[in-house]
Order: structure tokens, then sequence, then C-alpha cells
């Protein structure tokens, strides 16, 4: 059954893509991708070995170039052996040779700019129209704008300007990264800096989580299979669990963790996004509108966060000291660049509730949390049980049917059912039909910023995220930041190594049921 799954990945890619049976697919057309923040960390741990990656597999446009602008005073040749390093580094499988390594950095080009002043824009408009002439890339730009969200408006303004943003040759599209705003005026107003130059069709807010294999699956899974859809409803499924649990902690992110905590560094966009796909109705077609207009119905149903529900059935954490994998590890108010008094939450979990005919009375329990037992982003759907007869009169301890599917590290799709254990005696146990994805040899899934760096070049913009997507998920955000305001929180209240506070655990056990950890 499950080999089918992949058959029907290819297809949906295919009829998705323009006609490629690629797992990648599209035509990509000739472009110059121009990178703000250029020699950043996300540059080198993402965009760097994606672009590798996608010469090396043949998806990369013939005329294409790379533009990084940074403040660091280096030379092109510098520039060029920092970013094959990144390659050799981070590329997700030893595929290629040093002289393809070599060939794509020399497409890569470096200009120190202040990207906060104004006069460097003309001089990279200057640059940009000899770089188009050298690669024919027929002013076709893409924008990526890898830098702190403070400097998205600054960026945009100045290219707008200095006619960077003009339409009369070539596409011009603009790419920005999370967090889109901090809170939803936050967002409007940003939103609005950009929509004065690029239309909505133009921006790509990039949320690497839509790219990954799995995510993209649960729509297959999903719609391609009849096993699954008709079960898909509240008259055989009692809840769901979404989970993103992470081993690490802040690491050199304190800053920037600091201000945004894992409310606005996971719950509003990842989490959300996972909740979405999970709940949304059948699109209409495979459009990118169409898909779009299902995820934002779901957000439109999610029963508003009043001050009662945000205080019962939201639940905030930061993590003590304590083991990961047999070492300590410190607090998070010990960690670099974080504030030994911090209220910054560094785990959440919340009941929402989704208020349509196929999902009224199923409650969606999501957590995310630093610090945690194990890396992983899985969704677990529990079935409800039988009518107590039969088996249940004489086994009391079944285990309820889940589906379960992995997105990281593991991509893959678990059916857990019972079944009768080998033997003389009558013993019922769980048994479990497993598909991995991802761990056959040779089976290496493209990385998410490969798959959207592609879908920005071909101007898909399915797997980014809409306006409306991020006002109504910082409405529903917003509704608990102004309860927690008024609350000062008792941290550090989880150790390191454990799956969490105590509190979370209540929110399910008062309902009658319990977090999968396994």
């Amino acid at each position: 059954m499950f080999h089918h799954l992949s058959w029907w990945y290819k297809l949906f890619n295919k009829n998705f893509n323009g006609g490629h049976e690629s797992i990648l697919g599209g035509i990509v057309i000739h472009c110059l991708l121009i990178v703000f923040g250029g020699t950043g960390d996300l540059a080198h741990r993402k965009i760097y070995p994606a672009i590798y990656n996608l010469y090396v597999s043949g998806h990369l446009p013939e005329r294409f170039a790379m533009v990084a602008i940074g403040r660091r005073d280096k030379t092109e040749e510098a520039f060029r052996g920092e970013a094959a390093d990144a390659i050799r580094r981070y590329t997700r499988e030893n595929r290629g040779t040093q002289e393809d390594i070599n060939k794509i950095v020399s497409r890569f080009f470096y200009r120190r700019a202040d990207f906060t002043e104004y006069d460097g824009y003309e001089e990279l408009k200057e640059y940009m129209n000899i770089l188009d002439d050298k690669f024919q890339t027929g002013g076709n730009r893409v924008f990526y704008l890898a830098v702190a969200p403070e400097h998205f408006g600054t960026i945009v303004s100045n290219l707008a300007r200095c006619g960077l943003t003009s339409q009369e040759n070539g596409f011009k599209r603009v790419v920005i990264e999370k967090p889109f705003g901090k809170d939803l005026r936050s967002a409007v107003e940003l939103n609005n800096i950009i929509t004065s130059v690029f239309r909505e069709d133009q921006i790509y807010r990039i949320d690497h989580f839509l790219g990954k294999e799995m995510l993209q699956n649960i729509m297959v899974i999903r719609f391609a299979n009849a096993l699954f859809e008709p079960l898909w409803n509240n008259k055989y499924i009692d809840h769901i669990q979404i989970t993103s649990s992470e081993t690490v902690g802040v690491e050199s992110r304190g800053g920037y963790y600091e201000t945004a905590g894992a409310m606005r560094d996971m719950m509003q966009n990842h989490m959300l996004q996972l909740l979405m796909l999970t709940a949304m109705e059948a699109p209409v077609s495979l459009d990118t509108h169409a898909i779009r207009d299902e995820k934002v119905k779901v957000l439109k149903a999610i029963a508003p966060m009043d001050p009662v529900k945000a205080s019962r059935n939201v639940v905030r954490g930061q993590y003590g000291e304590g083991i990961i994998y047999g070492r300590r590890v410190p607090a998070y108010r010990s960690e670099h660049r974080v504030s030994p008094e911090s209220d910054t939450e560094t785990y959440m979990a919340m009941k929402l509730e989704v208020e349509n005919f196929r999902w009224a009375g199923v409650p969606f329990y999501l957590r995310t949390g630093k610090r945690m037992p194990a890396k992983t982003t899985k969704i677990v759907i529990q079935f409800l049980p039988l009518p107590g007869i039969l088996y249940y009169k004489e086994f009391n301890k079944l285990e309820p049917n889940r589906l379960i599917i992995e997105i990281q590290p593991r991509e893959g799709v678990i059916i857990r059912f019972n079944g009768k254990k080998p033997g003389t005696k009558s013993q019922i146990i769980p048994v479990e039909l497993d598909f991995c994805q991802n761990c056959a040899v040779g089976e290496v899934s493209p990385d998410a910023y490969e798959k959207l760096l592609l879908d920005v070049m071909n101007g898909d913009s399915t797997l980014f995220t809409r306006w409306d997507e991020v006002e109504y998920s910082w409405k529903l955000m917003d509704g608990i930041s102004e309860v927690w305001s008024r609350q000062k929180p008792a941290f550090p209240n989880y150790a390191a190594g454990t799956w969490g506070p105590a509190e979370a655990d209540e929110l399910l056990q008062r309902d009658g049921r319990r977090w999968f950890n396994d």
C-alpha cells in the first residue's frame, strides 16, 4: 500500500509542476538571485547548499547567477571559498564533485554594501545590469531577504526607490523569512510597506516546514487514498496531536529567541501550518489559490481565544537545567545572550477547536518545545474506540488505533492497530504497518530549501504563506499574548530532557487523554 504513496506523490508533482515527473519538477526560468544577508548563517547552511543540489540534480537554470550582499569587507575569491566550504559541510548528501562545486560557485558574486543606506542600491542596480547581460537572465530577479525582520521594510523601500522592482523588464519577486511581524499590528505595518512595492503574487513568505517532503505528502495521503479520507472526520477520530520537539536549546540564537519565544518562532507559523494541512477540506483543484483558500478556512473556523480559554487551554514553559543524551545542559536563563530573569517561553502547548461540520467535537492538541527528550515532528490521528463489546469485555487495555505521520527527522507513515499475539494464549497487542520514506539507502529527500527556491523561480507560491494566513494566525496568537502579558510565569517549570511542564500533561488528562510520546 505504502509503495503507492510515492507513486501518487510523483503524480501530484507531475500535475502540479507543469508536466515534469521529477520530484522537484517544473520548468525553471532563468533568473538572477540576490541574497541580502549573504554572509549570514542561513545563507551558508541552507541557501548555498540548496543552489548546489539543484545544480547537481539538473534543476537549476543554465542562465543563473547569484549575488550575495553583505556588510563585511571581503574579496569575491574569499567569498566563493567560504560558499564552497559551506556547500561541502552542509549539502544533504555526498554527491557531485569538487569540479561541480567550482562550477556553481563561479556563478556566485559578492557585493559589499550597507543595505540600510540608499547609496549602495544605485551601484547594485548597475552591477545587476552587467550580470543580466553576462548571463542573459532577461531582467528576471529574485530578492531573498535573509536578514533580521526589522530590515525588511528598509530593503524593499530602497529597491523600489532605485527602480530595481520595475516590471518593465522581467519578473521581480521577493522572498521573506519568518517571523513576519511580532504581532498583528506589526505584521500589518510590514505588509503595507511590502505590498506598496510588490503585488501579493510577487511576495513569497517562506516557511521551510512547507517545503518538507512529508508535509507536502499530507494532501496526497488524505485525498488520494480511499482508506483514509472517509475516516477523516469527527465520526471516527477522537482527537489529533501535533508535536514538534527539539533536543537542542537556543544555541547561538539567544538574542533572537528572547524576542520571539516558542509562540513566534514555531506556534504562529509552523505549527498552525501543520494544523491547516491536517484539517483542511479537499480543494476544488490543485491550483495555488484553491489550496490556500481551504487552508485559510481552517484558521477562520478556530474558536476565538478569549481570556478564559487562553488561561485554561494554553500552557507555556521554560526549560531549566537537565540531562540530554547523558550530558548535563544549562537552563535557558543561563544560555548566551539570555536574560537571567527571562520570561521567554521555550515550550508551548495548546488545545484548539475547529468549529466546522467535519471537526466539531474533535480537539486538536499542539505542542512545541526545546530541550525535549527527542527531536521529532509528527501528527498523530487517534481514532475513536469501538463499542464496549466482544474483545473490550475481555481486554480492557486495548490501545486505540492511530495513524502517525512523521515529518522529521524520520519521514513516513505508521498505522497502529490491534492484533493477536502469536502463541497459544489469547492476547491482543498493538502492531504496526510502517512506511519509512527516507530510511532506504539512496533515498535522501530534497532539503526544503531546494524545493522552495525552485518554486520561487517557477513562480509557484503554493508552498508559501499568503497574507490572510498570516493575519488570522496573528489574531489567534494575539489573544494569548494579551493574557500572558497580565500573568507572571513561574519559570523555569520543566527540566531539560523531559516532555515539558506538568500543566501540559494536565491539559490532556482532564479530557481523559494523554500525550503520545512513543
